[in-house]
């Protein structure tokens, strides 16, 4: 994924975090503030150390949300910046469970405005 495509200085990290609407599941939190002069949307990506207590731990975590995120890009609203907050619970998840889990979290804060069925079985 381009650097364009991610929300890198603390500035706009805080922003969106505190200006943005929140939703939530069991794994992931998804902070949304829409910007209507973006070209394209932008992602902040957090895990922390609660998380993962080893840093292979966090990137792996942060390297299976960054594929699901290029797997879905076209369905992506393109105004949208939003932060991705990993939660303790997906601390063991797979690919498949955490494209399952991202997939929910993005539709409900609307970031993805077209849910694809398409989730692998268990």
């Amino acid at each position: 994924m381009k650097k364009s495509y991610r929300v890198k200085s603390e500035k706009d990290f805080q922003t969106v975090f505190k200006k943005g609407d929140s939703v939530a599941n069991r794994a992931f939190v998804v902070y949304k503030l829409v910007r209507p002069e973006n070209k394209h949307f932008r992602i902040g990506i957090s895990v922390g150390k609660k998380v993962g207590h080893t840093a292979v731990v966090r990137n792996r975590l942060k390297r299976y949300i960054r594929a699901t995120v290029t797997e879905v890009r076209d369905q992506i609203d393109a105004q949208a910046d939003f932060l991705v907050i990993t939660r303790p619970y997906a601390r063991d998840f797979g690919m498949t469970e955490v494209k399952q889990n991202l997939i929910h979290a993005l539709t409900l804060a609307k970031v993805i405005e077209n849910s694809s069925e398409e989730n692998k079985g268990n």
